[in-house]
Order: C-alpha cells, then sequence, then structure tokens
C-alpha cells in the first residue's frame, strides 16, 4: 500500500473538526418573529404597541402581539406555546408558569399605577392629599365610606398604604365590594359616595367609571405594581430558535436602551402609563417606612 504523504495526512486528521462544523450550521436559525402575549392594560393605553415596534426594530425582528387580554386569556397562551414571552401583572399564576417548567424565572420589566378615585366634591379632600397614605387617613377622618376593591392589584396597594400609615379596618367606614364584577367598583362607589383604589389604566381609558366619581390621587410611586416578563422554559413548546429569539428580546426590553424605548413609547402614548423597571422606591411593606 502507497504511503500516504502528509499534506493528505493532514486533510484526513481534519475531517472530523470539519464534520463538527458541518452539524453546528445545521442548528436551527434564530426566529424572525417572537409573539408575545401580553396583559389588556399595556395595550389598552397604546404603550406596547408603540413599544414592541421599537423594539423589533432595534433587532431586526418582527414582535407580534399574540394576545392582548386580562391574565385568564394571556397565561393559556404561554402556556400552549402560541406566545414566546409573557408580560404580566406579578402574580401567583405567573409563577404557576414557571413551577411547571413552562417559564423561565419571572423578572420585573415596569409598573403600572394606581390612584384614588371617589366623589367630585370629595368631602375627604384626597385631592391636596401629598401622598396615598395622607390621602387614606383623610378618607378615615373624614369617615367617608371607602371600597376595599377584590381586584388582587388594588387589594396590595390599599394593603400596603393602610400597613404605612399604621390603619386597622374598621366596619364604620370599610365596604365590601360586592358589585358583579371587579369593573364595576365605581358604581358601587356612586351609589355609596365612597372612595377606591383602582388601576390608572383602566379608569382614564373607560374601562371603568360611574358618573360623579372623578379621578382624585394619583404619582405615588408607592401605588404602583410590578409587571414582569417570562421567556420559554424547558417544558414549553418553542423551538431553538424562538427560544433564542424570545431571549433577544426580553433581555433588549431589561437593558437600558430598552427602557428607554419604553420611557419614549410613554411619552407618544400620552403618559406616563408604564412606568420604568427601576423607578418604584424600596419599600419596607411591614410598617416600617422606606429603606
Amino acid at each position: 500500500m502507497e504511503p500516504l504523504c502528509p499534506d493528505r495526512r493532514r486533510l484526513l486528521g481534519a475531517l472530523p473538526a470539519l464534520a463538527a462544523l458541518s452539524g453546528c450550521a445545521s442548528l436551527p436559525a434564530e426566529a424572525i418573529s417572537v409573539d408575545v402575549a401580553v396583559v389588556g392594560g399595556l395595550s389598552l393605553c397604546g404603550v406596547w404597541p408603540r413599544l414592541a415596534d421599537a423594539a423589533g426594530r432595534s433587532l431586526g425582528l418582527s414582535v407580534r402581539t399574540a394576545v392582548a387580554a386580562p391574565k385568564e386569556g394571556v397565561i393559556p397562551a404561554m402556556a400552549q406555546g402560541r406566545a414566546q414571552l409573557l408580560l404580566i401583572h406579578a402574580s401567583d399564576e405567573a409563577m404557576s408558569l414557571e413551577a411547571a417548567g413552562l417559564a423561565s424565572a419571572a423578572r420585573v420589566w415596569g409598573w403600572n399605577e394606581h390612584v384614588f378615585a371617589g366623589p367630585a366634591h370629595d368631602p375627604a379632600r384626597v385631592r391636596g392629599a401629598a401622598d396615598g397614605v395622607e390621602a387614606m387617613r383623610r378618607i378615615i377622618a373624614c369617615g367617608s365610606p371607602f371600597i376595599a376593591l377584590r381586584d388582587p392589584g388594588s387589594y396590595t396597594v390599599v394593603q400596603r398604604l393602610w400597613r404605612r400609615a399604621g390603619i386597622r379596618p374598621d366596619a364604620r367606614w370599610l365596604r365590601a365590594d360586592t358589585g358583579p364584577r371587579p369593573q364595576a367598583v365605581l358604581q358601587l362607589a356612586a351609589e355609596l359616595q365612597a372612595y377606591a383604589v383602582v388601576g390608572h389604566i383602566p379608569l382614564h381609558f373607560g374601562k371603568m367609571g360611574a358618573p360623579g366619581i372623578e379621578l382624585l390621587l394619583h404619582g405615588d410611586p408607592l401605588m404602583r405594581r410590578p409587571y414582569v416578563l417570562l421567556t420559554p422554559g424547558p417544558r414549553h413548546p418553542a423551538d431553538a430558535g424562538q427560544r433564542r429569539s424570545a431571549q433577544r428580546l426580553a433581555e433588549h426590553l431589561l437593558s437600558a436602551p430598552g427602557q428607554q424605548e419604553l420611557a419614549l413609547a410613554n411619552v407618544a402614548a400620552g403618559g406616563p402609563w408604564i412606568f420604568g423597571r427601576d423607578s418604584m422606591p424600596l419599600v419596607n411593606d411591614t410598617g416600617g417606612g422606606q429603606e
């Protein structure tokens, strides 16, 4: 048998490496689009459509809104694979997606705001309060009724204000939310001439309201709730390319350029409606005040 020349031996020795390189080239390419499920308020206020367009241009991706709905609509969209990225309020439902392996760990992306609404004649003078804690104290001192809304977001904010103000619920002024649905709370407020804490976006954009009930106080950072983002977990049906694109979009939304795009989208939508992820002060939520 004729001996191999040195050049031929080197070529044969390189074949395994060449084979490996060709295998890498066959990996799925990054998807050119990302389907996103967003809780309805993000679209209702106009911020998300503008942000999706800006982020898509920055990344060279098509950022598509698969569904914009209450959490009952967006959670299944993520779990079933119709969306590769989810933007939702921090909640037990979001955590359950991670626990089931359908989503990554939730990361805070932004915040929405809750506000005080009440009778236009404002007997407790909430309009002149410095912040939510003072507004709550004025309502109790006045003896005006306050409705404890059963919506989890408003409930969380109200509990925070009560703890920081040292207020214990009392049947003399506290009223239960007995309406047919959470969005009807301001109709009950109109009947009782009561105050309530509600989301700024649904109030401003007409998802809730009643004659004689007005926005009285907004702008308190301690009355905000977090939006979180989630990308596919190990049991999510997304393929490798979709996962990489979703992760790229998530990292961009959390980055300084992405947060600047959020700020610009807020301006364009006449906000601010959605606040940046670093806009919330650190809070000791057990009544000890800010840290």
